[in-house]
């Protein structure tokens, strides 16, 4: 159960101002929310399991002080990285609002190719690295669909007046103060 806790809380806050979130209110604007949150969370499922997977052979061969190490100074990076903000880019959301097919394939397809070695991935094969493989892959797929699912009530209801300044923030000290501790706990 920690892991799955855990894992929840750090994704979740790892998605909040993700490029992902962006995708999920263009989608959600297009096309229902069922099928958009289905799909988030099918493509979720396969990128985080395949995370996990790696996170446990790379947590199996290094030494766990390295590990955590390691991971406190990914932590820092994501924190950085989270600073710097992630945008929608016109030929994605161009791609996101003339999908006329499925609008599940659609979705599915998009966050599948879109979560390949993003924060969100990367974050869950760090943690997969210390904690149980299927908790960190139950809760780090519900943090993400959970953080992606808020966004699409969120963008449907304000629109696009949303304090992504506040939210960035927020979410890179979050992360800041995670890998602070792993550093720490290294270290010590």
């Amino acid at each position: 159960m920690e892991a799955f806790w855990i894992s929840l809380a750090v994704i979740f806050v790892a998605e909040l101002g993700d490029k992902s979130q962006l995708m999920a209110m263009t989608f959600a604007t297009r096309f229902k929310p069922g099928p958009v949150l289905a799909g988030i969370t099918i493509a979720t499922a396969v990128v985080h399991l395949f995370s996990v997977a790696l996170g446990g052979v790379v947590g199996d061969l290094l030494p766990t002080t390295a590990i955590t190490l390691v991971a406190g100074i990914a932590f820092l990076g994501f924190a950085l990285w989270t600073l710097r903000g992630d945008e929608l880019t016109e030929a994605e959301s161009q791609k996101a609002s003339r999908t006329t097919r499925s609008a599940l394939i659609a979705v599915t397809v998009a966050f599948f190719l879109s979560e390949l070695g993003d924060k969100t991935m990367l974050a869950t094969i760090t943690l997969a690295t210390q904690h149980g493989w299927f908790g960190t892959w139950i809760g780090s797929t519900v943090g993400m669909v959970a953080a992606d699912a808020l966004a699409i009530v969120v963008g449907r209801m304000l629109g696009k007046h949303l304090p992504e300044r506040v939210i960035r923030y927020g979410a890179a000290i979050a992360f800041a103060i995670f890998g602070v501790i792993l550093i720490a706990e290294a270290l010590v």
